[in-house]
Formats: C-alpha cells, structure tokens, sequence
C-alpha cells in the first residue's frame, strides 16, 4: 500500500543535506518508538520538483513524495499522525493525501528508483558501499530482500534481482545522513519472480536503511 503526499512547497527553499530531517518527519508520524530496532518493512521516496540554487533547493511549485509499506497498520498511523499534525520542516506541509491500493505486477519487471538504493556490507572491520557496477551487487540486493521476506513468511524460489546496467541515467549520489557520507546507486532494476514477491519489494524498497530514507522505487 501507499500513500502519496502532496506538500505545499511554493517558493520554499530547503538544505540540500535534509534527508534526515524528512526521516524525523516520518518517524514523527509513525511514533518511532514503536518501530525503533526493527527491520523497517517500509520505504519512501525523495521529495520532487526542487531546483538546485546557490542556497539549496528550491520548489518553484508545491512537491509529492510517497511513502509504502508492507504493513496496512503502518501507514493508518502516519495518516492519522499528519491528520495530528501537517507540518514537516522548513515551512513545507502536507496538503492532500491520495492512497493507492497495492497494483497487480504479473506482467511487471522494471521499477525505477525513487530514493537512492544504498547497499552496504562490513568487510574486516571496514563498511563498504556497493555500488551498482560491482559484481556483488545484484547478490546482495535480493540477500537483503530476502531477509525481509523471511520475516514475514514469503519465499520465492525464482528471485532474481539486477540492476540494469542499460540504464541510460544510471550512477551513483552521495548522501549525508547525520553527518555521514553515503555513497548509493540511482539505477532502475529488473525484477524477476512471483507477482506478491515484486509487490513486496515496491512496498519496502530495496537494499539497505529503507527506513531512513534510502531504496524506494516506483
């Protein structure tokens, strides 16, 4: 399921390092209290129509984001939580809600990518950031997606997830989350398996810290 936000945005320029106040936004709705230390089952994508400035970025009219999840009592909380409370940071506030019922994706490969996919793995005591044209990659974006599966009792003996490396807007954007650099992917991908394994992928986004802002695809 998912939940798109139109914010009121008009003439509002916001940081270009503000993915972290977008995550406490989200949390905010949530109650992050009752999904801290869990293995997020949700995703959301980044905030649209903003133009680059000197000063950071500015939305010439109002934005959407989208936000999904596996879980249908999830997003009942960050409804009721912007009905609580509209305001996100900066002067931007959610203006309308529109939920759109999970799609059928029988005939379906392709998604794209609505925040980054940032796929990291610790390696002798050092974190590596995966990046797309790394022959890891693509094992360990379905490893993480299956994780997750496992938790809520899916299994797809036909999974096969890639990056499509065709793609001709495919590279990579660093994210600074709490002042840490990140380095993660902006690719589509191609994936293959049963129609409720790419549901559940489009509702938790891929790869990892999902939570925090990074791996949703449309």
């Amino acid at each position: 399921m998912r939940i798109y936000l139109k914010i009121a945005a008009q003439g509002i320029t916001i940081p270009y390092e503000h993915q972290t106040l977008l995550t406490g936004v989200i949390h905010k709705w949530i109650g992050y209290n009752n999904e801290h230390g869990k293995v997020s089952l949700y995703s959301f994508s980044q905030l649209e129509g903003a133009k680059a400035t000197p000063k950071g970025l500015k939305f010439e009219k109002d934005s959407l984001f989208f936000i999904s999840s596996f879980k249908e009592e999830l997003l009942k909380k960050i409804l009721k939580g912007v009905q609580q409370d509209a305001s996100m940071f900066h002067g931007l506030n959610v203006k309308e809600l529109i939920i759109e019922e999970d799609p059928d994706f029988s005939n379906r490969e392709r998604f794209y990518a609505a925040s980054p996919i940032f796929i990291k793995r610790s390696f002798d005591g050092r974190v590596d950031h995966i990046l797309y044209t790394d022959s890891r990659a693509n094992v360990f974006l379905k490893e993480t997606l299956e994780t997750k599966m496992k938790i809520v009792g899916l299994k797809d003996d036909d999974l096969k997830i890639v990056f499509d490396l065709n793609y001709p807007k495919a590279g990579t954007k660093k994210i600074t989350y709490n002042g840490v650099d990140n380095k993660a992917n902006w690719c589509s991908v191609l994936i293959k398996g049963k129609p409720e394994t790419k549901l559940f992928a489009w509702n938790v986004g891929l790869g990892n810290s999902t939570g925090i802002g990074f791996g949703a695809i449309k």
